[in-house]
């Protein structure tokens, strides 16, 4: 099917809501006041590295709903699973970290809903008069989808929620409404983030289409000028990403330093079974001490989680990192001149450049 139509009509995704997450709300449309609501099973769920539109396709069946509609049928819903979050910064192995928690057994796992960055836009304006949504229409949206996004399978103990690295804003918005929420936050220090980034042949599509919104929440954040966006270079502008993300990642650990655990990827990498540990008793999820001992070997380890046809492995990252320094060594220099250069002026750009986990 395709996002705009109305599906077939035979379709009526209400009672499924009510039950499981087999009826999946896929798409917001606050345009028209309307959710998507898809046909998605347990193994589609653990499949798919990107619940956007990427899983739709000619025979997935569907129907847009008005969003009170929805709203009334997710609140006659069974009782919610404990809603955790990854939180990242962009390319620093989340989707790899929510496909190994795929493997503890009683973990569901969303990885990067649609719906979440249409509602991280929303609170941007919320409250100005351009906002689509007043707080309490806001309030309603917000409260339906942490309700579709709870539920669970028959051995599903917690639902995992991986979000996009600029969706990670709205993070706070979702800490407050539960308190037995927990999240994991990844990131990596400022040089091998650049690294990663520049090496990546679509990185500058997705650095340009976050851009004017990371730049908006960086200005927001610290006083010192920070020129036109259009004005970066490929280097200066990843570091910008890296900052506006690393800074926000900082306040979200600041306010919740017992409920948000700081993972840099390297560690991850370098120490799987003890980072892991850490990892499982954030989410306060059980973890056999044989799962833990085999994890070097968990066959995502060897697969690119992005897209788990093709080969990947530490090994193989160390080497694409290796290249671009070598590469992009001119541009991965501006980028770090261009941090430090706003560290002599601004605190806390140069605490998130001293962070050892930043």
């Amino acid at each position: 099917m395709k996002p705009g139509n109305n599906g077939p009509a035979a379709y009526d995704p209400l009672p499924t809501l009510l039950d499981s997450p087999d009826s999946y709300p896929q798409k917001l449309d606050l345009g028209r006041s309307r959710i998507l609501q898809i046909e998605l099973d347990e193994r589609a769920y653990q499949a798919a590295s990107f619940l956007d539109d990427r899983i739709l396709g000619p025979g997935t069946r569907g129907a847009w709903l008005p969003i009170e509609r929805v709203a009334a049928a997710a609140q006659r819903g069974p009782e919610a699973r404990p809603l955790h979050l990854i939180l990242h910064t962009g390319h620093v192995g989340s989707t790899l970290l929510s496909r190994l928690l795929d493997t503890t057994g009683p973990v569901l796992s969303l990885r990067e809903p649609l719906p979440l960055r249409t509602l991280a836009e929303a609170s941007d304006v919320l409250g100005q008069p351009e906002s689509l949504l007043s707080a309490p229409q806001f309030e309603l949206v917000l409260d339906t989808f942490v309700r579709l996004w709870s539920r669970g399978y028959a051995t599903t103990r917690c639902v995992v929620l991986k979000a996009t690295s600029a969706a990670a804003r709205v993070a706070p918005l979702l800490l407050r409404r539960n308190a037995a929420s927990r999240a994991v936050y990844l990131n990596l220090r400022a040089e091998p983030y650049l690294a990663t980034l520049l090496a990546g042949a679509n990185s500058p599509v997705d650095l340009r289409g976050h851009g004017v919104e990371r730049m908006r929440r960086l200005r927001s954040r610290i006083g010192t000028p920070l020129g036109s966006l259009h004005d970066l270079t490929p280097g200066e502008l990843t570091a910008m990403s890296w900052l506006a993300e690393s800074l926000t990642r900082r306040e979200i650990l600041d306010q919740w330093p017992d409920r948000v655990l700081a993972v840099d990827f390297d560690a991850l990498l370098g120490d799987l079974p003890r980072v892991m540990q850490q990892v499982v008793d954030r989410l306060q999820l059980p973890a056999d001490p044989g799962w833990l001992a085999q994890l070097g070997s968990n066959p995502a380890l060897a697969r690119y989680s992005k897209s788990p046809d093709h080969e990947y492995s530490p090994a193989l990252r160390a080497q694409v990192l290796d290249q671009a320094r070598h590469e992009h060594r001119d541009e991965i220099r501006r980028g770090l001149a261009w941090l430090e250069s706003l560290a002599r002026t601004e605190t806390a750009v140069a605490r998130v450049l001293d962070d050892a986990s930043a």
